[in-house]
């Protein structure tokens, strides 16, 4: 997947990562919550057709903020 310029901030890497490991992320924030945009390349759109899981990774050690996954056109929100 790659992230979509979707955005009025820009997320840098945490402490002590480089670019190569985490690079700057474009997201879009209203002070509530935090939105990316993500594109699925043709590849991974064939293997969610038939039958691959999405995962959702977080770095944050033993625990994990509220997040979610949405599928839809447009913006969430709406």
């Amino acid at each position: 997947m790659t992230p979509q310029d979707f955005a009025n901030l820009t997320l840098g890497a945490p402490r002590g990562m480089t670019d190569d490991e985490c690079s700057s992320l474009r997201v879009q924030c209203d002070g509530t919550q935090t939105l990316s945009r993500w594109a699925l390349t043709w590849r991974e759109r064939v293997a969610v057709l038939f039958g691959a899981d999405v995962w959702l990774c977080v770095l944050a050690g033993n625990s994990q903020p509220p997040v979610w996954l949405v599928a839809k056109r447009g913006h969430p929100g709406e």
